[in-house]
């Protein structure tokens, strides 16, 4: 079984749900031998549900609160043939009933968890630091949907100028050989000088059919130059730690909000992957509705 086969299962197989994950890190009071014996009954139940045999390793737990005063949540972590995907699931406090997909706390806001793990600050960005609504884009400068997408902004963005657009990386390194080093550039372009990221970013996009593993350095060297740059000044970054840290932060972001493929938007917290511009404009415009309706009242 290759990788996206792997992947497709644990699509087809869990929903991490959103507000679970926001309390994944908390204890529940249970007694260690109860626990065990819920895991082990969940694990057992899983594999005779999607015929996991002995060649798929099944790790569960540890049990954490969920939405539900009446489930737990249990986290499943699927390995076979050397590739790992990892989800949740709800088992009911008594044992006895399991269920898959997305369960909500209806008294508070479904995506309060992504907007506590959203960091924005010190970031690309476009529009007002106080927007009421805020746009934020993971994306992978060698992924052709992140580049339809950058098509899209550059019509959308005139239109909203009340709402803030952030850009976030998050490389797809084992698909991608040189977006990391593109990311890199790019953050380094916005380190000396924030109006230099759309013109790199521009360029990134508009020969990503150009650029190679090979001439990524090159390239990005030629984009700085015409950015108007400071040469020795961007390319001491590009070979620095704090830039790779900060890309590295950038998608460790990413992993902690569950983000598998790029793009990915948040619109106030909301998940959009596979964005088209109908899309991304319905989110927007309830935004702006919801915030105009709360400050009314």
């Amino acid at each position: 079984m290759n990788r996206w086969s792997l992947t497709l299962i644990t699509l087809i197989v869990f929903t991490a749900p959103i507000c679970a994950t926001a309390q994944s890190a908390a204890s529940v009071n249970i007694a260690p031998a109860e626990e065990a014996q819920i895991l082990k009954n969940t694990e057992s139940f899983v594999r005779e549900l999607f015929a996991w045999g002995p060649d798929f390793k099944v790790k569960t737990g540890p049990l954490a609160p969920s939405p539900s005063s009446y489930f737990y949540t249990i986290p499943i972590e699927v390995t076979v043939n050397g590739q790992t995907d990892k989800g949740s699931v709800f088992v009911s406090k008594d044992g006895k009933t399991f269920f898959r997909g997305e369960m909500f706390n209806i008294d508070s806001n479904p995506f309060a968890d992504n907007l506590s793990k959203l960091h924005t600050e010190g970031n690309p960005s476009v529009g007002p630091a106080d927007a009421r609504v805020t746009v934020v884009i993971f994306s992978d400068f060698q992924c052709p949907h992140c580049r339809q997408l950058a098509s899209i902004l550059t019509t959308v963005i005139p239109q909203y100028p009340q709402v803030r657009f952030v850009y976030k990386d998050f490389p797809l390194t084992q698909v991608h050989p040189w977006a990391e080093s593109a990311a890199i550039g790019a953050r380094c372009a916005f380190m000396q000088s924030p109006k230099a990221y759309a013109q790199i970013q521009e360029q990134l996009f508009a020969e990503q059919d150009l650029i190679s593993a090979e001439n990524i350095w090159d390239k990005l060297t030629s984009y700085a130059q015409q950015a108007g740059l400071d040469p020795d000044a961007f390319k001491s970054c590009m070979s620095s730690p704090e830039a790779k840290a900060v890309v590295d932060a950038s998608h460790q972001e990413g992993e902690a909000l569950s983000i598998g493929s790029t793009p990915t938007v948040f619109v106030n917290g909301h998940p959009l992957t596979g964005v088209d511009k109908a899309t991304l404009e319905q989110y927007i415009k309830y935004g702006l509705s919801a915030a105009s309706t709360t400050t009314h009242h």
